[in-house]
């Protein structure tokens, strides 16, 4: 659970427009920690949020498909820092609220993670995450430029 900062740019005859869409994300995740330096992981997540621009009132939907690796680094004895590369895919909806027309489209994503991993216990851990992927949607006057996301997670590590 966390939250999601989208910038998007809009472009309707030479009228540019620059907004955010920010909102909580919701994800699920599931990996492998190869060692204790390297781990990889899987995570889905979720997003939507209302957009006011020269496209009129607009409802944004994301799906979020990600493929990850981060470097862990122990600084103590319960805690990691840790860096890495994601990429994957965005589903991206733009859903205009009067007229209903939608654009949806499916886009590479990609870009880097930094934070933080609290051990709890042998099984549980906590990690505070900053996220920044790029984005290659661009759709009828509708540009996602990039996506910051803060998460925080809890693990279980069977």
């Amino acid at each position: 659970m966390g939250y999601q900062n989208d910038a998007i740019k809009q472009d309707i005859v030479g009228n540019k427009s620059s907004k955010n869409a920010e909102d909580m994300t919701y994800q699920l995740r599931g990996g492998v920690v190869i060692n204790e330096q390297h781990r990889l992981m899987g995570t889905y997540s979720y997003f939507s949020d209302d957009i006011n621009g020269l496209l009129g009132e607009r409802k944004q939907t994301q799906n979020m498909f990600l493929a990850s690796y981060d470097y862990l680094i122990p600084v103590h004895q319960k805690i990691n820092l840790f860096a890495g590369v994601s990429a994957g895919f965005a589903d991206n909806e733009f859903k205009n609220k009067i007229s209903g027309i939608t654009v949806d489209s499916t886009d590479f994503v990609w870009g880097g993670q930094v934070g933080a991993q609290f051990k709890i216990s042998n099984n549980w851990s906590t990690d505070l995450t900053y996220r920044l992927l790029d984005q290659d949607y661009d759709k009828i006057g509708n540009e996602v430029d990039y996506t910051q996301q803060v998460v925080w997670s809890v693990d279980y590590k069977f």
